[in-house]
């Protein structure tokens, strides 16, 4: 049976990768600044500095906007959180180090602009914002601990040697399904420059989930079983970084029940494509365990289809509902 390779091993391995799809996404990246895509003319004191303070009237986004603004909003607040774990999980030094760096960087834009457009326009309380944004950050999140939880408390990576197997799965899976959710977001603000904006930020994203990916690849070339055990626990446990904000629940039923982020397009433009992309289900040089894992993979693939099934029938037959009522309010 091939012994699983340590973290230093995998690292040393994939520096190579790293240091060429850096070079690759610097190429590909291109530079933007978030003060050109706030609406500063629509700014305006509030009452600490003379002028008038929040009220929901001054909002033009629709409560599903609202909801997805703020969670994604939240979500980009907490890349403290994601640096030190990418950090954790790389390395500072060499392609690693300079990745883990741009990525934050990039990053950081996210947050700047999201916050200075719903300031600027009053799309959303900037004191709740700012009282969630504390409970948030304060609280952090830990993909890992979150996978340790799914694994009934049992430290998986101690087990696996190496957890930057983990991250880099991870991060591929979140970079597209924060992709889907700011591209959807930005079509129900009925705002263009939210849509150009959250469109801006989601191309970021892309070329950041292109980047782990094409690592991942190269990491089930090297270590096929490990890699393998990896995608399947992340797959099963996966969870969006917004989990745990304030509000979170609420947020996300009507993000996922007003076709913002939900089960089918988790299914459907992120989990299948990526395990298309790296051959899953095709690939023929598992082992035992690559085989124990690949197989659980498609029985809970098979599993989520039936539930994705289930909540569209639900959703559907809730919006109908609403929509009754609607009519028979005129």
């Amino acid at each position: 049976m091939a012994r699983n390779l340590t973290q230093l091993e995998l690292l040393i391995e994939l520096e190579p990768v790293a240091a060429s799809n850096v070079d690759r996404h610097l190429s590909m990246a291109k530079d933007w600044h978030p003060h050109d895509y706030v609406p500063w003319d629509q700014g305006r004191n509030f009452a600490a500095m003379g002028g008038i303070d929040w009220d929901p009237e001054q909002s033009t986004l629709n409560d599903v906007a609202k909801a997805a603004m703020i969670t994604n909003l939240l979500t980009e607040d907490n890349l403290p959180s994601y640096h030190r774990e990418l950090a954790e999980n790389f390395s500072k030094d060499g392609a690693w180090g300079t990745w883990v760096g741009r990525w934050t960087a990039e990053e950081n834009r996210h947050g700047i602009v999201m916050r200075d457009y719903l300031v600027v326009t009053r799309g959303v309380d900037p004191v709740a914002l700012e009282q969630a944004r504390m409970i948030h950050m304060t609280n952090g999140y830990s993909v890992m601990a979150v996978v340790d939880e799914k694994a009934g408390g049992v430290d998986i990576r101690a087990n696996a040697v190496a957890g930057m197997l983990y991250s880099v799965a991870y991060v591929t899976f979140q970079e597209l399904a924060t992709r889907v959710s700011h591209r959807n977001t930005g079509r129900v603000c009925d705002d263009p420059i939210a849509d150009r904006m959250l469109a801006r930020i989601a191309a970021d994203e892309n070329l950041h989930m292109i980047f782990y990916r094409n690592l991942c690849t190269a990491a089930l070339d090297l270590a096929p079983d490990q890699a393998m055990e990896a995608i399947n626990t992340i797959v099963q446990g996966f969870q969006m970084p917004g989990a745990g904000m304030p509000g979170w629940r609420r947020n996300g039923v009507l993000m996922a029940k007003h076709g913002i982020y939900d089960l089918r397009q988790h299914l459907d433009e992120v989990l299948l494509p990526v395990l298309r992309k790296w051959n899953i289900f095709e690939r023929t040089d598992f082992g035992a365990r690559g085989e124990r894992a690949r197989e659980d993979l498609a029985a809970f693939l098979d599993r989520l289809r039936v539930d994705v099934a289930r909540f569209e029938e639900q959703r559907d037959r809730s919006l109908a509902r609403a929509a009754n009522r609607g009519r028979q309010l005129v």
